[in-house]
């Protein structure tokens, strides 16, 4: 009953979430249908139980809930990975570009960097090496990179490297510039961060500090004047 559409956006996030074992797109399918029928008989049993209004409400957004819980929980998950992917792709550039520098291959480089790093970023430069130890090109195995991760400084690397492979520019030259302004764009992104920071701290400051301050400080004083004119 699901449409092909929505399983094509499954399927594409199980992928951006690192394929994992325990989440097949059958067993997340299975999971939405479970726990939207769970959330059925819940909301049965409390409209038996408790009729009303609140409960009619709860048979309607338990389903629902059940219905979009493994959605949810894959996205967030698929989120995660790539936000680490995105941190740890400057250090991981900088390591190809001292073994490329050193001698090494530009495969060999990535086998090395991706067997002495941990994290998604790693496995997925050792799978990309396994599609080229397949038979598969070099360009092309960095194009399903790219379509495995959707970072778009990564996007940028790759085509980089593949420009760089086709007009015969030195592959540790595109390294360097390519590491120089990832570390750029990374500080660049902090300092945004931090200028976004007071205005998160507002809304936090006005509804729960203040108050509570203007209860200390005053909250005395307007018992005391209460006590004068009460007399």
């Amino acid at each position: 009953f699901t449409p092909a559409g929505r399983i094509e956006r499954m399927e594409r996030r199980i992928v951006m979430a690192g394929t994992p074992r325990e989440w097949t797109l059958e067993r997340v399918l299975a999971a939405k249908l479970v726990l939207a029928i769970t959330g059925v008989a819940f909301g049965l049993l409390l409209v038996a139980s408790r009729p009303g209004a609140l409960t009619a409400l709860t048979l309607l957004v338990a389903p629902l809930l059940g219905w979009f819980a493994p959605d949810a929980i894959l996205a967030g998950r698929a989120d995660r990975r790539q936000q680490a992917i995105r941190l740890a792709l400057a250090d991981t550039l900088d390591q190809v570009t001292i073994s490329v520098e050193a001698g090494l291959a530009f495969e060999s480089a990535l086998a090395r960097t991706g067997r002495s790093s941990k994290g998604p970023l790693a496995e997925e430069l050792l799978r990309t090496l396994q599609d080229v130890q397949a038979g598969m090109s070099r360009g092309e195995a960095l194009k399903r990179l790219v379509e495995r991760v959707e970072v778009d400084e990564l996007h940028h690397f790759v085509l980089a490297i593949i420009q760089a492979e086709s007009y015969g520019i030195p592959i540790a030259q595109v390294l360097r510039v390519q590491s120089g302004e990832l570390r750029v764009k990374r500080r660049q992104l902090a300092e945004e961060r931090a200028q976004k920071l007071p205005v998160k701290i507002l809304f936090p400051l006005v509804l729960c500090i203040l108050p509570t301050i203007f209860i200390v400080l005053l909250g005395p004083a307007a018992l005391r004047m209460s006590e004068v004119f009460g007399t």
